[in-house]
């Protein structure tokens, strides 16, 4: 009896010989007369950057080490966001919270305005204009920002698409369908009345009116999701226009929001991250997601190079394979099988938190066409998974009714990632596959 090893994706070899040690000792163990092998590819069969990242915007080749130490970033991947990027961090989270903007307007109001003063100071700015607004306004008239909500009301939920550039924009954009929801949220809100209430001056409801123009056209495009095709120019101008109908200053900034929520977008929202770091994210992750695409385009150097490995030594092997591992075994045993040439000595398939079920069910499992059935000739499969490794599959529901394919559970308590690599220290995992070699012993 033999047992053949091969590991998943985006394993190199300091990584492998720990993986492989800890395999070793655990089957020795269970198997003390059987050979336990490995099946290292990472180095042959493995994806780097075979330009030095000269793809990646803002990657520029230099000679330094592909990837640096403990993925640190390259010296200029990091630093002050740009305009654009903080906009854009800006706009993640309103599409993530249409409110947000409004939100801090009602909790934190204007300091200094109108005897509500939240910290110490007196107005400035427009402010200043609107001091004498401190709740004696003449009787009948409309406070500012509830007249803003007045206006807010009186919008036409479907401006028509012709004649009318507001309604020619949203239909344009993919925007129409749910602005009526859109203007919904933000009128019956909470937040725009609490915003409203504590506008008492005109540069106070110029700013609600801009809060709400952006809240609406957020809630659009979150509406929208997928099937918004909308230019950053073309949100701009929608927030413009509504701005205008309810009574603000298309250029006016929002100056009280954004400085409290500008530093914030910057912070939780992932795009300025992704922007500064795009370049270390991406060699950091050649390894694990290269090798999947590598594999997928190029996969048969792989499965030659495993066919070589199994056959090379006479009598039954049982094959372990993780991750990747376990594509590349299913997919060779499968089109060998298909063949009429199985290969030799191939006597039990163990796949670890394989994703080759759910590529099969995609169409994108190199042997076999959804619904295709296993062929005549495939072994044994015991398929290990764990519901908490996003990367696991199920194998028995894909396959229903062979009696060679069995899913088996386990479960490390590790969320993922680290739980895609935690199945080698479960006895479990030994003790499930010491009863399948059991039954394929006996038939």
């Amino acid at each position: 009896m033999r047992f053949l090893f091969v590991h998943g994706t985006g394993v190199r070899r300091e990584r492998h010989d720990t993986l492989f040690a800890l395999v070793r000792e655990r089957l020795t163990a269970r198997f003390p007369e059987a050979a336990v092998e490995s099946c290292y590819w990472g180095d042959r069969f493995g994806a780097t950057l075979g330009a030095g990242g000269r793809s990646v915007p803002g990657l520029r080749p230099r000679p330094l080490p592909l990837p640096l130490p403990n993925g640190a970033p390259y010296p200029d991947d990091v630093g002050t966001p740009d305009p654009v990027d903080a906009e854009t961090a800006e706009w993640a989270l309103l599409l993530a919270d249409p409110l947000c903007e409004l939100r801090v307007l009602a909790e934190a109001g204007w300091d200094g305005v109108g005897g509500r003063a939240d910290g110490p100071g007196g107005p400035t700015g427009d402010d200043r204009d609107d001091a004498h607004d401190d709740g004696f306004a003449m009787p009948g008239v409309q406070p500012a920002g509830q007249r803003v909500l007045g206006l807010l009301a009186a919008l036409a939920p479907a401006p028509p698409p012709d004649g009318d550039e507001l309604g020619a924009l949203l239909h344009a954009t993919g925007l129409a369908a749910g602005y009526p929801a859109a203007l919904d949220c933000a009128a019956g809100s909470a937040e725009a009345a609490g915003a409203a209430a504590r506008a008492t001056g005109e540069a106070q409801a110029r700013e609600v009116a801009t809060a709400l123009a952006r809240a609406v056209t957020a809630a659009a495009l979150a509406l929208a999701g997928a099937e918004a095709d909308c230019t950053g120019a073309e949100r701009d101008r929608i927030v413009e226009l509504l701005t205008t109908r309810l009574g603000g200053d298309a250029r006016f900034p929002g100056a009280r929001a954004a400085a409290v929520l500008g530093r914030l977008a910057l912070r939780v929202t992932a795009q300025p991250l992704l922007n500064a770091r795009r370049g270390a994210l991406t060699v950091g992750a050649t390894p694990a997601l290269g090798d999947i695409l590598r594999y997928q385009a190029r996969g048969h150097g792989l499965r030659d190079f495993l066919h070589e490995r199994i056959a090379a030594r006479p009598g039954p092997t049982v094959l372990i394979g993780h991750s990747l591992g376990g594509i590349a075994l299913v997919d060779l045993l499968a089109l060998a099988a298909a063949r009429g040439a199985a290969v030799p000595g191939a006597h039990l398939l163990v796949t670890v938190g394989s994703q080759a079920p759910f590529l099969y069910e995609l169409g994108a499992l190199t042997a076999l066409e959804p619904g295709e059935k296993l062929p005549h000739g495939f072994p044994r499969w015991l398929n290990v998974y764990d519901r908490h490794d996003v990367l696991a599959y199920l194998a028995g529901p894909v396959f229903p009714g062979d009696p060679r394919v069995s899913d088996h559970e386990v479960t490390s308590r590790q969320p993922f990632p680290a739980c895609h690599s935690a199945y080698w220290k479960q006895d479990s995992l030994y003790e499930r596959i010491e009863q399948a070699v059991a039954e394929a012993e006996t038939g």
